[in-house]
């Protein structure tokens, strides 16, 4: 095997995309043990939902770019939340080609038990963040978002 450069070396455990991936999967699994465990729902089946929770009506496409879920893995998971009843979907009056789907009375009160979970979860994944530092990593992490989007 050749010898590579020191310099040449990519150190994955300081290299950005791949902390934030690692975080990123981290927080997810610690999060989605509860509503996994209560709900039986996947991070996925959450995802759709928590979108559909604050933009009901919302086509698979939409919710594809707003979770950045690849497009055949949320179509398996739309089907999953269907056939639960925790969603439903309908055609949209106003363009015949584009179906709309919103949470089910039983997807909102799911949804209504989850979020105060989240914000829990959230509430002690931050709690070793002072309350500048919350407010600064989010702006952070918002200027990044930000920057991505325009590269």
């Amino acid at each position: 095997m050749a010898k590579l450069p020191e310099s040449s070396i990519l150190k994955l455990e300081r290299y950005l995309p791949y902390r934030l991936s690692i975080l990123s999967n981290k927080i997810s699994s610690l999060v989605a043990q509860t509503y996994k465990d209560k709900f039986a729902l996947s991070i996925t089946e959450w995802r759709i939902m928590a979108v559909l929770g604050e933009y009901p009506g919302i086509s698979a496409d939409e919710i594809s770019a707003k979770t950045q879920i690849e497009k055949s893995i949320l179509s398996r998971a739309i089907a999953k939340l269907l056939k639960r009843n925790l969603i439903e979907r309908s055609i949209a009056e106003d363009d015949k080609r584009r179906s709309e789907i919103v949470l089910s009375e039983t997807g909102a009160a799911v949804y209504e038990e989850i979020v105060p979970l989240s914000y829990q979860h959230e509430k002690q994944i931050l709690a070793c963040l002072s309350d500048t530092e919350r407010q600064q990593f989010s702006d952070i992490l918002d200027r990044l978002y930000q920057h991505a989007e325009k590269l």
